[in-house]
C-alpha cells in the first residue's frame, strides 16, 4: 500500500519519573491529562509514524478508530486508477485484495483521508455505483453492466471511515472491449462529486470459472461464487449471491429478491470424477448471501456441479444441464 506523505508525530521523551524535580513532575503530570482530553491526539503504534498526523481534525478518526482502518487496508493493495482529490482538500483510495481487478467477484474498499494531516474521514458516502462494458462489434457498439452488491456501506465493528463493496466482472477488457466506472461521492456533506474511472479487469487463469448465468423464463440471473481463491482443503463455508439482469442492461444487476437453494456436487474431473462427503447446499442468508458447505478432500480442480432450485423445490438450472464453477486450490 502507498503511503502518504504526512508530518510524522514526535515520540515522548524517554525520561524516568522519578529523575524529575517535583514542580517539574506537576507540570509533566498536567501536561498528559491535558493532552488526554482529546482523543485525536492519542500516540498511536509504530506502524503510523510518518503516516497520520493526529492533529484533533474534528472531521477525522480518532486514534483508536485510525488503527483500526489503518491495520485493515494495510493487508489490502491500492488500485491506482481509484484515486482522486476532491476539493484540494480531500484524497479518495480505493483498495483490493491485490490491487487489480478480475472476471468474477471482486471486494472493493474505499476510505477518504484528509491531504493535510493523512487521517480517515469519518463522514462520507457512496452511491450511484454504476459498472459498464462498451463492446465494440465493427462498426457498433454495445453496452451492458455487471453484477453488483448495489449499495457501498460500512463494516460490521469497523468505523464509518471504511467503507465496502463489491462487483462481480462478467467479462474481461481487451483493447475494444472497456470497462468504465462510475459513482457519486458525497464528503462531510459538501456536495456530490461525480467519479467516472476506467478500469482494467483480467481474465481467470486457465481453467478457472467463478460466474455463471441461468436462465428461468425470460430472466437471467448470475451466480458469483465469493472468494474461491480462499478456499482450503478440508469443509469450507461456501458463499454465493445470486444477481438479476436489469432492464434496461446498462443498469447494474442487483441481487435478485426471488429465493432459490443451489446444491452442490463438487468432482475432481482429472482424479476418476471423485465427490466428497458432507457437504450442504447454499441457502439464502439475512444479508442477501448464499451460503453452505464443502468439503474438498484434497488439493487440485474441483468442479463445483450445481443444481439451482426455486422456493418450491422445482429444479430451474443445472441439474441434467451442466451448471458449474471450477476452483483449483
Amino acid at each position: 500500500m502507498k503511503k502518504i506523505t504526512s508530518t510524522i508525530i514526535s515520540r515522548p521523551s524517554s525520561l524516568h519519573p522519578l529523575s524529575l524535580h517535583p514542580l517539574s513532575l506537576i507540570l509533566l503530570l498536567f501536561l498528559l491529562l491535558l493532552t488526554s482530553c482529546n482523543s485525536n491526539d492519542d500516540v498511536l503504534s509504530d506502524d503510523f509514524y510518518g503516516t497520520i498526523t493526529l492533529d484533533g481534525d474534528v472531521e477525522c478518526c480518532s486514534a483508536e478508530e485510525a488503527r483500526i482502518v489503518f491495520n485493515f487496508i494495510r493487508n489490502l493493495r491500492e488500485v491506482p486508477v481509484l484515486r482522486d482529490t476532491i476539493e484540494g482538500t480531500y484524497s479518495v483510495h480505493g483498495y483490493t485484495t491485490d490491487g487489480t481487478f478480475h472476471v468474477g467477484y471482486n471486494d472493493i474498499y474505499f476510505v477518504v483521508t484528509k491531504l493535510k494531516n493523512g487521517n480517515y474521514v469519518k463522514d462520507f458516502s457512496i452511491s450511484e455505483l454504476t459498472p459498464v462494458m462498451t463492446m465494440v462489434m465493427g462498426e457498433k457498439t454495445m453496452q451492458h453492466s455487471t453484477p453488483i452488491l448495489g449499495e457501498v456501506t460500512g463494516l460490521p465493528d469497523a468505523p464509518q471511515a471504511l467503507k465496502h463493496t463489491w462487483i462481480s466482472f462478467l467479462m474481461a477488457s481487451t483493447d475494444a472491449d472497456k470497462w468504465q466506472l462510475s459513482y457519486s461521492l458525497n464528503v462531510q456533506k459538501h456536495g456530490e462529486h461525480g467519479l467516472n474511472k476506467a478500469l482494467e479487469v483480467a481474465a481467470l487463469p486457465e481453467g478457472q470459472s467463478w460466474l455463471k448465468s441461468f436462465k428461468v423464463g425470460n430472466q437471467t440471473y448470475y451466480l458469483s461464487l465469493v472468494s474461491p481463491e480462499k478456499l482450503q482443503t478440508g469443509s469450507n463455508t461456501i458463499q454465493a449471491y445470486v444477481s438479476k439482469k436489469s432492464s434496461p442492461a446498462t443498469s447494474p444487476y442487483l441481487l435478485a429478491e426471488e429465493e432459490f437453494t443451489i446444491d452442490i456436487d463438487p468432482r475432481m474431473p482429472d482424479m476418476g470424477n471423485h465427490t466428497s462427503p458432507d457437504n450442504e447446499s447454499l441457502t439464502k442468508q439475512a444479508g442477501g448471501e448464499y451460503q453452505g458447505i464443502i468439503n474438498l478432500t484434497m488439493t487440485g480442480l474441483w468442479r463445483i456441479n450445481l443444481t439451482v432450485r426455486d422456493k418450491e423445490g422445482n429444479i430451474v438450472a443445472g441439474g441434467d444441464n451442466p451448471l458449474y464453477w471450477d476452483v483449483t486450490i
